[in-house]
């Protein structure tokens, strides 16, 4: 096998895990599941398949990777969320890459594309993003952020691009969908608060028109029926939430420093 670790971060994921764990299983003898709390036999999923699972308590996307990557056994690290799937053609194109030895560059960008329900794969038109997400360890660290998930490479790392897709199955339902997203907006609410930011108020009023664009048609969206409607307006709110969030935050803060009397003197 490569000298491959494969690490999973999860919490309440028994539906999904198998398949991600079973579409790497060939390609490491190290793949990792750091699970925060699952109540759902997500961890007893995962150990059946061979993984080790190690808790910790959720302390932000970027700190749980972290603390993974510290824990991984091997020299190359490839990160996949729970309900990311790799298809066979893609796992073949990453064996090749250690075929002949060490891989040519220090970091590979992977595609990843949206499945809504119902689809089979990923749809012509699905958005998708190419994060660095297979590298080496001593050229790449996931950033501290609790809310920013990305990897952070030092300057003199060099990057190339896999060619193959990873399948991203996203959306449980719409429901689901915004329980999660309700939650990134309380952890990004949080992240400005830490960072002493501030946004206009004017954004509550453009953020919700501006993200269903955004969504809508920038990211094609509007090709993909209902559920593409749908997903957008759901996106365009999380956007907004978050903004709300903040304000509502500055102006209990701002009300909890005036006199009791109401008066600002």
């Amino acid at each position: 096998m490569p000298p491959l670790s494969i690490f999973i971060i999860t919490r309440d994921e028994a539906d999904r895990i198998a398949r991600t764990i079973e579409a790497v299983r060939a390609l490491s003898d190290d793949i990792l599941v750091v699970d925060s709390g699952s109540t759902d036999g997500t961890q007893a999923i995962a150990e059946g398949l061979g993984a080790r699972v190690v808790f910790n308590p959720w302390p932000g996307y970027g700190p749980q990777k972290r603390f993974a990557e510290d824990l991984c056994r091997h020299d190359w690290l490839l990160n996949l969320d729970a309900d990311e799937v790799v298809p066979a053609d893609l796992a073949t194109e990453i064996a090749e890459l250690f075929s002949q030895g060490q891989p040519a560059a220090d970091a590979y960008k992977l595609r990843i594309a949206e499945i809504f329900p119902g689809e089979p794969a990923p749809h012509r038109f699905a958005y998708a993003l190419s994060p660095v997400r297979l590298y080496r360890k001593a050229k790449g660290r996931y950033s501290p952020s609790p809310v920013h998930d990305r990897v952070d490479l030092a300057p003199d790392a060099r990057v190339a691009r896999l060619k193959g897709t990873v399948h991203h199955y996203s959306v449980r339902s719409l429901g689901e969908q915004m329980d999660k997203l309700n939650g990134y907006s309380d952890a990004q609410a949080d992240d400005l608060d830490r960072r002493n930011a501030t946004l206009s108020v004017f954004r509550l009023v453009a953020e919700f028109p501006a993200n269903f664009i955004k969504a809508y048609i920038g990211r094609r969206h509007a090709l993909r029926g209902v559920y593409g409607f749908m997903t957008a307006m759901n996106y365009a709110f999380y956007r907004y939430l978050r903004v709300a969030k903040h304000w509502e935050r500055r102006l209990q803060r701002r009300a909890s420093t005036k006199p009791a009397d109401g008066r600002d003197g």
